[in-house]
């Protein structure tokens, strides 16, 4: 017999991970949903070949999946049988990854599996968040809503990225095109000036001497850096895999200068409209919280709501699980804890990724003010002095003779 593995969660909140055989996903589900248990997770040997797709495959893009959820939502309203929903949905696909999951999905509800059970088998198009919230629509019979809530969450994470990816694209253009610049002066424009200045024999002011240095040490010396480059790049790439090294580099993101507030209010929005997305849906909040902790991206605040989730069992309150990790700032731990306190914690979690939402757009604003100018008046200081270095000896030349 099959053998499935499955995290559910009991009815006290209580998080439970183990295998079970059975002969169908769906005879798994219902044997643990008749204990009283809200399944989570379910995979195991007893997916079919057909009904399984390579890891290496990417999951849509934001946007795609957007789209797909407003016309998965629009044909559940029009009152549409869901097996008549999915020959639509995968009817306009082309040929791809995610047309093929859609006609397995469609495949095992026609077998008898509920809609979240059969996306279950395709993790890597349908995210656990997502399972969660239509599990939870399936079982408190609001479908419709929960996709509402979960279209609207994409839309807050489609904004909340195009608004930080405008405020860095900019400085990073200014950045490589003036680093470009310089290297072409340095490496193109520059030797032809050192041979005029090697024949002319003019003493070179120390600027100058300076930059011819630097450039002919670089130029000497280039395969060797090149080669210290790709090793150290190598050695990144495969720091950046490991746990510690995500996690290090995710911490450094946040703690940055000038961006890290950004990127810490990114998470945050994240991470509460999440969680009120989930809980929202009428998921217990340890399950909520479960779901959240495997969504973050960014591996502080992972690890950290991991931590709190423990807490959390243990009989802490959410607001002091937060506050003794110390990963959220000061307003939204009270804010939380206001929530938590007059029993309208999703209302609250709702504010906070709105007011968050706010500071981030005023604060990208007035960067962006200030980032351009700041940028433009450096390229301008770092081009101007390799361009009088190089032409300071031809101003003495010329007033010598």
């Amino acid at each position: 017999m099959p053998n499935f593995h499955y995290r559910a969660a009991r009815p006290d909140g209580t998080i439970i991970e183990t295998d079970a055989e059975g002969e169908t996903p769906r005879a798994i589900r219902s044997q643990l949903e008749a204990q009283g248990l809200l399944v989570l997770n379910l995979s195991g040997s007893g997916k079919s070949p057909g009904l399984s797709w390579p890891s290496r495959q990417r999951p849509l893009a934001l946007r795609d999946f957007l789209v797909f959820n407003q016309e998965f939502l629009a044909l559940v309203k029009a009152g549409l049988p869901m097996l008549r929903c999915f020959d639509l949905l995968t009817a306009r696909l082309g040929q791809g990854g995610f047309q093929q999951a859609l006609q397995a999905v469609r495949e095992s509800i026609r077998g008898g599996s509920a809609i979240s059970e059969a996306m279950a088998m395709h993790p890597t198009y349908f995210p656990e968040l997502y399972q969660a919230s239509l599990r939870a629509g399936e079982q408190a019979g609001n479908l419709p809503e929960v996709l509402k809530r979960y279209i609207d969450y994409l839309k807050m994470l489609i904004g909340v990225r195009e608004k930080v990816v405008k405020a860095t694209i900019y400085p990073m253009f200014l950045f490589g095109f003036g680093l470009l610049v310089t290297l072409g002066l340095l490496f193109f424009v520059l030797p032809s000036f050192a041979d005029v200045y090697q024949e002319s024999r003019v003493k070179l002011p120390w600027a100058t001497q300076l930059l011819l240095g630097v450039t002919n040490s670089a130029s000497q010396w280039i395969i060797g850096i090149l080669l210290v480059l790709s090793g150290t790049s190598a050695w990144f790439y495969w720091w950046r895999t490991t746990p510690e090294g995500e996690w290090r580099i995710h911490w450094l993101l946040l703690h940055a200068p000038i961006l890290g507030p950004l990127f810490l209010k990114n998470q945050v929005i994240r991470l509460t409209r999440t969680l009120s997305t989930i809980l929202g849906g009428g998921i217990t909040l340890l399950a909520a919280l479960e779901v959240t902790a495997q969504s973050m991206p960014n591996k502080v605040f992972a690890r950290a709501l991991n931590s709190v989730i423990t807490q959390v069992r243990e009989g802490s309150t959410l607001s002091v699980a937060l506050r003794n990790e110390k990963f959220l700032p000061n307003l939204t731990l009270e804010m939380i804890e206001v929530g938590e306190t007059t029993g309208a914690l999703e209302t609250m979690l709702f504010e906070v990724a709105e007011f968050h939402e706010g500071e981030l757009d005023f604060e990208l604003s007035r960067m962006m003010t200030w980032i351009e100018p700041i940028f433009i008046i450096l390229i301008g200081l770092i081009l101007g002095g390799v361009v009088i270095a190089l032409y300071l000896p031809i101003f003495q030349m010329a007033g010598a003779v």
